[in-house]
């Protein structure tokens, strides 16, 4: 698995940098060793991600492959309702993908990629990131 980068307030230069690569895609470039990338616009939605139950869900995912969202809320000690709903906000955002489910069958969560890159820049701001409190 792949690990993701996970970038903050970079939208443009993201946006720049994907026309660029889309230009050479169109003539013939191989991008194979791309890694992937999530950008926030704040460190209000980073810290969702990076929310302390998030990360001991998602540690609790890697080490021991929960075949349930039940199995993964016990391995957490946490209520079923409270870990389904994060880990959904995870598969929204791709960081987790769900096998499975439909017609009473357990869905389960699993990791898309094998670890997370977090790159924040403390210069050159844009200004969304700089309401975040220490």
């Amino acid at each position: 698995m792949p690990t993701l980068k996970v970038t903050i307030g970079e939208r443009d230069r993201l946006d720049r940098r994907t026309r660029s690569r889309i230009k050479a895609a169109q003539e013939g470039d191989n991008f194979e060793d791309v890694q992937p990338r999530l950008n926030f616009e704040s460190y209000d939605q980073l810290n969702r991600l990076l929310s302390p139950k998030n990360l001991e869900l998602l540690e609790a995912i890697s080490e021991h492959e929960p075949a349930s969202i039940r199995e993964a809320a016990d391995l957490v000690d946490r209520d079923y309702k409270q870990v389904h709903r994060n880990l959904s906000e995870l598969a929204d955002i791709g960081v987790l993908e769900f096998e499975g489910g439909g017609s009473g069958k357990a869905k389960t969560p699993k990791l898309v990629y094998d670890g997370l890159e977090i790159d924040i820049p403390f210069t050159g701001s844009n200004g969304t990131t700089s309401t975040a409190a220490p």
